[in-house]
């Protein structure tokens, strides 16, 4: 029997060329995730949507957060270029044709597609950096990263408000196109070939499982909290139900075939679980957050639209500076201990919104939302590296995609806890004091509990990030300069 000799990997010649490449695609793909929303009521007007506008953006969610690991496996199986630049391809494609929809539903159709494309870029970009750098400058690449999401979801509204101020909502899509073109011509010109995993057949059954119980559940989980459904309206019922049995065939059939989509040996990697569970915990809280705080700002504290989002910017600015800091201090600091004090510090964070009330002004919500995003500035970009890291070179592009995944369904049980845990508080103190549940009493103990839900959830996190134990480096370089021979055992 033989074994490959363990050493280390080392860094690409180009490297920092190679990350300015993702760096720009990540950029976009995020800039796009956040520019849309507020053309919402615009595209409502023009074309005549009505309630049903909300698809523009939960088809997009669903086709990204149900193909990523999909995209993921594939990355591994075709190489992350090849799949990288035929992600830019289709986003710029589905761009294009967003900009000429005539009708709701055709745009709905374009979004799905323009969704594919960002999927592919959204799983592959990690596992391109993973293999570009060494594992002691990966936490700083993936850092500098998440300075990027962050710029780009603070952007989004701000470029969004300008175009559709000047030029109407379509100029929101085609303004990807000449972007895109410039991005897919730096990836063919910059990126080098990746390492693919030969030999292997697809699992069309496993990614179909998959496909249909993650749109399935998340769909459920967008409804539940609607006034017009409900958690307890048998369509809600019927679309949890079918999408768990799904996704437990779908774990119970990748036990079994010999050449699965998702390993789950991969799980037995401690590290590996202890980060991706950690970052779910994180990702949840921050999608509660995002649905809530909203509300505070224009529904209790009556601040204009303009005035909340400007407070709002308070939270992404920090990430953009915090994050490089995080992925430097990650090369030099254990990812243990460095990524559960970050939690700590978010927990802290999510402790003092709890107490919020109707008699504070900006600066209570601005430096609460910094030190909520000061911790996970220092938790993201060392826990990701942590799982990147701890992944075998085959399963890097799935290993990728699963932090990807973790982070969009987070986000979506988020919103569906926050709005679960309000709702049921609110009308419950409603009841009990014979008053309207939209009071301001019933709404703020409502907002409590969520904030406490959080904290407790993100102080879990924190626990199950201190018990990753040390990420043992991989055997196999992504880039070996020699080929090295096995030994003999």
């Amino acid at each position: 029997m033989t074994q490959p000799v363990s050493i280390a990997e080392p860094s690409a010649p180009n490297k920092w060329i190679i990350l300015g490449t993702v760096m720009f695609g990540t950029f976009m793909s995020t800039l796009d995730s956040s520019i849309v929303n507020i053309a919402l009521p615009t595209i409502r007007r023009e074309l005549g949507a009505g309630d049903s506008v909300e698809w523009i953006v939960l088809c997009y969610l669903l086709t990204t957060t149900s193909t990523l690991l999909i995209m993921g496996k594939l990355s591994d199986w075709v190489g992350r270029r090849q799949l990288y630049i035929s992600g830019f391809c289709v986003f710029v494609l589905g761009s294009l044709l967003c900009g000429f929809a005539w009708s709701l539903w055709s745009l709905v159709a374009f979004r799905v597609l323009q969704g594919l494309g960002a999927s592919m870029i959204f799983a592959v970009g990690p596992a391109i950096i993973s293999d570009t750098f060494s594992p002691k400058e990966r936490g700083q690449a993936l850092g500098l990263m998440g300075s990027v999401v962050a710029a780009g979801s603070s952007a989004g509204p701000v470029i969004g408000g300008l175009l559709l101020g000047k030029f109407g909502w379509s100029s929101i899509f085609f303004v990807n196109v000449p972007i895109g073109l410039l991005a897919i011509w730096r990836a063919w010109t910059i990126l080098p070939a990746s390492p693919k995993v030969s030999g292997q057949q697809f699992d069309l059954v496993g990614a179909g499982l998959f496909l249909i119980g993650v749109i399935t559940l998340l769909t459920g989980l967008d409804f539940g909290p609607e006034p017009r459904y409900g958690w307890d309206n048998a369509l809600v019922v019927g679309l949890l139900s079918v999408g768990g049995i799904l996704l437990l065939t779908f774990f119970l059939w990748e036990m079994r075939v010999k050449e699965p989509m998702l390993r789950l040996s991969l799980f037995r990697v401690r590290p590996f679980t202890a980060a991706i569970l950690a970052a779910f915990c994180g990702f949840v809280a921050s999608g509660a957050n995002l649905f809530v705080i909203p509300f505070f700002l224009q529904q209790l504290l009556q601040l204009t639209p303009e005035k909340a989002g400007l407070i709002l910017l308070a939270g992404p600015l920090t990430l953009s500076v915090v994050a490089p800091l995080g992925g430097y201090l990650s090369g030099k600091i254990s990812a243990r201990w460095l990524s559960s004090f970050g939690l700590l510090v978010t927990t802290c964070g999510y402790f003092a919104f709890s107490f919020l009330d109707v008699n504070w002004d900006w600066k209570d919500v601005v430096w609460r939302s910094a030190l909520v995003s000061l911790g996970f500035g220092l938790f993201q970009s060392p826990n990701s590296s942590s799982a990147l890291n701890a992944a075998p070179l085959a399963q890097r592009g799935i290993a990728s995609s699963m932090i990807a995944f973790m982070r969009n369904l987070g986000f979506v049980i988020g919103i569906a806890l926050a709005a679960a845990v309000w709702y049921s508080v609110r009308n419950r103190y409603a009841l009990a004091n014979n008053v309207a549940p939209d009071t301001t009493p019933a709404q703020l103990l409502g907002m409590h509990y969520v904030y406490l839900t959080m904290t407790g959830l993100v102080l879990t996190g924190a626990i199950i990030s201190l018990t990753r134990g040390k990420t043992q480096e991989p055997s196999q370089p992504a880039y070996p300069e020699n080929p090295v021979p096995a030994v003999a055992n």
